[in-house]
């Protein structure tokens, strides 16, 4: 059985965590790139507020095939309550994932809001079955509890 970690990372936290999997777990990481960054400032204000909006960012990804893996892990950062745009935009481009298992985790300085929800909302709409969801905030990732109980949830899933 195969899986795939696909992120989004702007500070590089979301990264970490991936990569952690990635190093545990096996599978094949995919970093979604959005075509244009944004910098300290405008990552609040712009990315902030279009993530509050629901939007996307084109990525450099035009197409995400995910046929050929039995589970994706999906990760991202929480921009004001919500998945980024280029998480968005990921979800959106994803091809070839109906029937598939998925387990989405979400890093936050705080609350994670509602980021989980529509991430789980969006993937069910395209025939994803999420079996697993995971918040990860500042305390989870100095700790390493809560990363241990991702790790073991995607490497069980893969027995189910």
């Amino acid at each position: 059985m195969s899986r795939c970690i696909l992120y989004h990372s702007h500070s590089g936290t979301t990264r970490r965590i991936a990569k952690k999997v990635k190093v545990a777990c096996g599978g094949d990481l995919i970093e979604v790139m959005p075509q244009k960054k944004y910098n300290a400032l405008t990552v609040y204000v712009l990315g902030g507020y279009r993530a509050m909006k629901g939007r996307q960012d084109p990525i450099e990804q035009k197409k995400i095939d995910v046929a050929g893996y039995d589970m994706v892990v999906l990760g991202t950062p929480v921009w004001a309550g919500k998945p980024t745009p280029a998480t968005n935009a990921a979800i959106a481009a994803l091809q070839g994932c109906e029937g598939k298992k998925a387990i989405i985790f979400a890093t936050c300085g705080g609350k994670p809001g509602e980021t989980l929800d529509i991430m789980k909302k969006a993937l069910e709409a395209k025939g994803v079955k999420v079996i697993g969801v995971y918040i990860f905030t500042k305390n989870d990732l100095s700790d390493g509890k809560r990363l241990n109980e991702l790790i073991v949830r995607v490497n069980a899933s893969m027995t189910e």
